[in-house]
């Protein structure tokens, strides 16, 4: 069913990146790591190796920072026009898409993901967040600020607003959309003026070195954007804390969110955190069920159910639990697992060794507290991170599988009876970055959206996303905003200016 590296067809220049030396992108210079080290990527659909990385750590992490700060003092970044910053994203925008096929290749081999979805979705959003942002460089304006509280009879004064670069950003991003992720956090940095230091997930580094050389090739000055893999307990933990970085954008687990304020207190740099969720999905007697059923399936089996916003609990009112549940069991059922290079194959492995041990030590705690599969509940074949889609049901409230976040193809299910229950329901985890409604019901739908405490809510519809529609999370899925014009408050800093007349 799996099947290696040597038995499928990739692409001649995807060959021969994977097999060439994999250096860290310091001050404009491809480098080995300070110590030599380097570590292991893997193929998740086989668990062989498919190339070493050079590791990155603290004194990589502070030749970064420093290269970084040099070029946002640098004349060549500092003072460049909004307009030619903006067509330089641009152009890297056209670069990443005239390579669509070879990330795609790229992400399917060290993610696990189908490169025909990779294709579609990945990379035509992070072509897209690149050309909507290239477009913000020369929007970003201040106010003239009129005054009304004169310190003298008569006196004049000229005030308003400057928004400036933050300065230097680290970002450390996840490896469940290594290259759309990337472009999330890279693109609106620019766009700002920032210069960056960007840690990739050590699961999955190879897009995010790939699109490093297409950033030198799209002429960008040296030193803006510093790409240092490695571990994050190393390379994370010494840009988190690094007391000459401005600012970190961090996607990934709360956990791990949690810990990079820890590390940020030191000089109180700034923060984003796109952080985890257990998002919940409710389905009301009165939705056209011929949508929300495949609807429902794709909200949590998309990407392998490695999705911060996955719709993983699912709430269908009684009359039509039976149904939906049967339902959503029948879209499971039809999925195929596989490499992500077999075009027939709908679903692809967990992302490592790891992972899978994480979904699998989930679905056991489920069982044990009584939870049953309707479909699924077991790790697939013995080569590869597989792990069938699964349906549980039995499930409650309290139980672990229902509060904290399995990050695979598992969705738990409930019942509800009446309207009132479902707030308290959607609401009673510690997250809130995501949440679906299926109803015919308009009015209903939003009335609930006022209630539920989610970042996005889909109404008849799930992971709709678009560069210009904002995308994070209330309660402990994190601070700040992706994506939008709102992202780019993230990266500017309001200056007030006032001069007597």
């Amino acid at each position: 069913m799996a099947v290696s590296v040597t038995d499928i067809q990739i692409a001649t220049e995807v060959s021969q990146f994977i097999t060439k030396p994999h250096q860290m992108l310091i001050d404009g210079k491809w480098v080995d790591a300070a110590s030599g080290k380097t570590f292991p990527v893997y193929n998740p659909a086989t668990g062989e190796v498919l190339t070493q990385v050079a590791e990155g750590d603290k004194e990589d992490i502070e030749r970064a920072v420093k290269a970084a700060r040099k070029a946002f003092d640098s004349a060549a970044w500092r003072e460049m026009p909004p307009s030619e910053r903006g067509r330089l994203i641009w152009k890297l925008a056209d670069l990443i898409e005239a390579h669509a096929d070879e990330f795609a290749q790229l992400e399917a081999l060290d993610n696990g993901k189908s490169v025909l979805v990779a294709r579609a979705a990945d990379v035509v959003l992070a072509v897209d967040i690149f050309r909507y942002m290239a477009g913000w460089a020369t929007k970003i304006e201040g106010n003239i600020i009129p005054l009304s509280h004169l310190t003298a009879p008569g006196a004049k004064f000229l005030a308003y607003t400057l928004r400036e670069p933050i300065g230097v950003v680290g970002q450390i991003i996840p490896w469940n959309f290594p290259l759309l992720l990337a472009a999330w956090k890279l693109a609106p940095a620019l766009s700002a003026g920032c210069t960056i230091v960007l840690k990739p997930a050590e699961q999955t580094p190879l897009s995010a070195l790939r699109l490093g050389e297409l950033i030198l090739e799209a002429g960008f000055p040296a030193g803006v954007v510093n790409i240092v893999p490695g571990y994050g307990e190393t390379a994370g933990a010494a840009l988190a804390g690094h007391p000459d970085v401005d600012k970190v954008a961090f996607t990934g687990s709360t956990e791990v969110g949690q810990l990079i304020v820890r590390a940020a207190i030191g000089n109180l740099k700034k923060l984003t955190l796109e952080l985890g969720g257990k998002s919940p999905n409710i389905v009301f007697k009165d939705a056209d069920l011929s949508k929300a059923i495949p609807g429902s399936a794709f909200a949590i089996f998309f990407n392998h159910g490695q999705v911060c916003c996955a719709g993983s609990r699912l709430y269908v009112e009684q009359d039509i639990f039976d149904q939906v549940i049967e339902g959503v069991g029948q879209e499971a059922k039809k999925i195929k697992l596989g490499s992500g290079f077999d075009p027939t194959a709908t679903m692809g492995p967990l992302v490592s060794e790891e992972q899978l041990n994480r979904v699998c030590g989930y679905l056991e705690s489920g069982f044990t507290q009584g939870a049953q599969a309707v479909v699924g509940g077991h790790r697939y074949g013995e080569r590869g991170y597989f792990v069938e889609p699964t349906v549980l049901v039995n499930t409650r409230q309290e139980m672990k599988i229902v509060q904290e976040e399995i990050f695979g193809p598992v969705i738990v299910a409930q019942p509800f009876t009446h309207l009132e229950e479902v707030p308290p329901l959607a609401n009673g985890t510690i997250y809130g970055l995501a949440a679906g409604i299926w109803t015919n019901d308009l009015a209903k739908a939003h009335r609930l959206v006022t209630h539920l405490r989610a970042g996005t809510v889909w109404i008849n519809c799930y992971d709709v996303l678009d560069a210009a529609l904002p995308f994070g999370g209330y309660k402990e899925s994190g601070w700040g905003r992706e994506m939008g014009h709102e992202v780019l408050e993230n990266y500017l800093e309001v200056k007030s200016v006032c001069l007597a007349l």
